[in-house]
This record gives C-alpha cells, structure tokens and sequence, in this order.
C-alpha cells in the first residue's frame, strides 16, 4: 500500500464547506515528493545522503543521534530551497523510507 503525504489543507468554513474558489485538496505519493526533488535539484535521495555525511549527519550509514531533524530539514531547506515536506521526505530517506 502507497503512503500519501497531504500538501495542501484546505479548511472548511463556519458551516463546513468549502467555499467556491478554495482548491481540493491535493495527494502525492512519497515516489512523487523525491522525483519532484530530482526535478529541482538534480539530486538523488543517495547524492543527499552523502552530503548529509559530509556535515556528520550520518555517521557509519546512519542517522547521527546527536542531530535534531530539526538541524537537517533547515540544512535542506537553505541550501536546497526545499519546502518543508520535501526536506522531510530527504529526512525520511535517511531514516530509512524507500516508499
């Protein structure tokens, strides 16, 4: 079974519609979060793990338990202008996430 990752909320209003100019709400798959990556990096989940052991966010293969998600989702989302789902879903991947 797909996990989906939910980018946009879209809020009802006081009587629980939605008004007529507010979008649906929109799904992308885990798959489709790192290819958007690729797209706008030119990097891979591998290439970003490599770069995360440069800065010793992982350390022998695995996620340095000294650093916060915190410290690598900002790292990507500075270097890389990565939305915060995105950097979350490179963070996944060092975690271990491959679908």
């Amino acid at each position: 079974m797909a996990n989906f990752y939910y980018i946009r909320l879209v809020k009802p209003n006081v009587s629980g519609h939605r008004n007529k100019n507010q979008q649906n709400l929109k799904i992308m798959s885990f798959q489709a979060y790192i290819d958007n990556i690729k797209a706008k990096t030119g990097k891979t989940p591998a290439d970003f793990s490599k770069l995360a052991e440069k800065k010793n966010f992982i350390v022998d293969g695995k996620l340095n338990p000294t650093v916060k998600a915190t410290e690598i989702t900002n790292w990507l989302k500075q270097e890389f202008e990565l939305g915060h789902g995105h950097a979350m879903a490179i963070y996944a991947t060092f975690k271990g996430k491959t679908e």
